[in-house]
């Protein structure tokens, strides 16, 4: 149970990061983002995320909106996966989970 919890809060990390990067990156790159390379490889590795907060969502939230829907879920995801992990930590001994 303790190695789905952490591989479960490392994929919301990674997902996490992923969209604050292209965020950032898109920031900076301004109109031409979509040409950056880094950007396209965030944009790879956000697509299944922005896909499933479209569909949890309702139709009345734009797509341009997506992301941070998305980044949202997967903050959600990511604090009781971090709670779950340190109860289960706590109940079966710190040292054990090191």
């Amino acid at each position: 149970m303790l190695l789905l919890v952490e591989v479960l809060k490392l994929v919301a990390e990674i997902a996490l990061m992923a969209i604050a990067g292209q965020w950032v990156l898109g920031i900076l790159a301004g109109a031409k983002k979509e040409q950056n390379l880094v950007y396209q490889l965030f944009q790879v590795l956000t697509k299944p995320f922005i896909t499933g907060a479209r569909l949890v969502s309702p139709r009345v939230v734009l797509d341009r909106h997506l992301p941070l829907v998305a980044f949202l879920l997967l903050f959600f995801v990511w604090v009781v996966a971090t709670m779950t992990k340190i109860d289960i930590c706590v109940r079966i001994g710190v040292h054990l989970c090191k």
